[in-house]
């Protein structure tokens, strides 16, 4: 204990944005060779493997999908959360302060 706690709220709250335009992304992407056709790929093959991955991946990115989009409101919260109360403590301690130098009870 008494150690300082230490938060660079601007940087978690950039990591929540990232989080966010990571959650837009997986949303959209779906199967990687849609518009794609065996000319562009080279075989149907290609074509059916990517269709069995696209069906694997929909299933797995609908989950990652949802724990990014919590993990990015629980980082901008945190961000936000954290200037709050730093921004209360500090104008709580400039109070203080203004009332101790009036007093004459500050610091000489």
């Amino acid at each position: 204990m008494g150690k300082d706690i230490v938060a660079d709220t601007e940087r978690i709250k950039e990591f929540g944005s990232a989080l966010s335009r990571i959650h837009k992304e997986f949303t959209k992407a779906a199967n990687p060779a849609d518009g794609y056709g065996v000319k562009d790929l080279g075989s149907q093959s290609v074509i059916d493997k990517f269709g069995e991955f696209s069906s694997n991946w929909k299933i797995h990115r609908e989950r990652l999908t949802d724990e990014l989009e919590k993990l990015a409101k629980i980082a901008t919260e945190a961000g936000k959360s954290y200037q709050e109360i730093d921004s209360s403590l500090a104008n709580a301690l400039r109070g203080e302060d203004a009332k101790h130098k009036k007093s004459g009870k500050g610091k000489k």
